[in-house]
């Protein structure tokens, strides 16, 4: 259900790659979250390094959404950043996981096309690096 990788990239070398291969697949990031930096603004001390990419494709996006509505829940795709001691994690929740708890198995290929970019993006961004 869980896909994390290891990288000794450095967090901007990691967010580069991210982007970068997020626009090679014809993705886009939507937002991210910098949660050291939202919690500070909120008064809450948080030593930690955690970013969250959220990242869609339009029409993958309409697809699952016209077959149901509930997805939106789910969207958009998710990947998190965040330190592990001298390196970084890159994480995602699988695609394909997540859409059985829809019941709506006519959704499974679209969660198979849409995991397997973003197992290239999150491996992208882990480098020569990750395992």
């Amino acid at each position: 259900m869980l896909l994390e990788l290891t990288s000794t990239r450095s967090l901007a070398e990691i967010d580069q790659a991210l982007r970068d291969s997020a626009a090679r697949q014809k993705f886009g990031v939507i937002a991210v979250h910098d949660l050291k930096d939202t919690m500070q603004k909120k008064g809450v001390e948080f030593a930690g390094e955690c970013l969250i990419y959220e990242v869609c494709n339009p029409h993958q996006a309409k697809r699952v959404l016209e077959a149901n509505g509930a997805v939106s829940t789910a969207l958009p795709c998710r990947i998190s950043v965040y330190r592990a001691g001298e390196a970084y994690k890159i994480a995602t929740l699988l695609p394909t996981a997540l859409m059985k708890m829809f019941g709506s198995p006519e959704l499974e290929p679209v969660a198979q096309e849409v995991e397997a970019v973003i197992r290239r993006m999150v491996e992208d961004a882990a480098g020569s690096s990750g395992e």
